[in-house]
C-alpha cells in the first residue's frame, strides 16, 4: 500500500530566527545552536536548520535538506 502525506500548512523560520513564543534556549555567540523544547524532549537546532510550528502548535527543528524536500513556500497576502 502507498500513502500520501496530507497537505498541511505550517509556519517555519530559517536559522537563527524564531517567534517570541517558541520554547527556545539560545546559548548565544559563539555557540551556533539553540535548544528547542519539543513534544519528544529537548532537541538541538544547529546553524542552517529550520524551526517549524506544527499543526498542534508544537515546535521542532528540521534539517535544511529535509525541509527542502518536504515543504514548498506559499504566498500570503502579507508576504513581501
Amino acid at each position: 500500500m502507498k500513502y500520501q502525506k496530507k497537505p498541511i500548512i505550517v509556519d517555519a523560520w530559517p536559522w537563527p530566527e524564531y517567534p517570541h513564543d517558541a520554547p527556545i534556549f539560545d546559548p548565544g555567540y559563539p555557540i551556533n545552536y539553540q535548544i528547542v523544547k519539543t513534544l519528544e524532549g529537548n532537541m538541538k537546532r544547529s546553524t542552517g536548520d529550520w524551526l517549524i510550528r506544527g499543526v498542534s502548535g508544537e515546535y521542532y527543528p528540521c534539517k535544511p535538506d529535509i525541509f527542502e524536500q518536504t515543504y514548498t513556500r506559499i504566498e500570503e497576502a502579507n508576504d513581501d
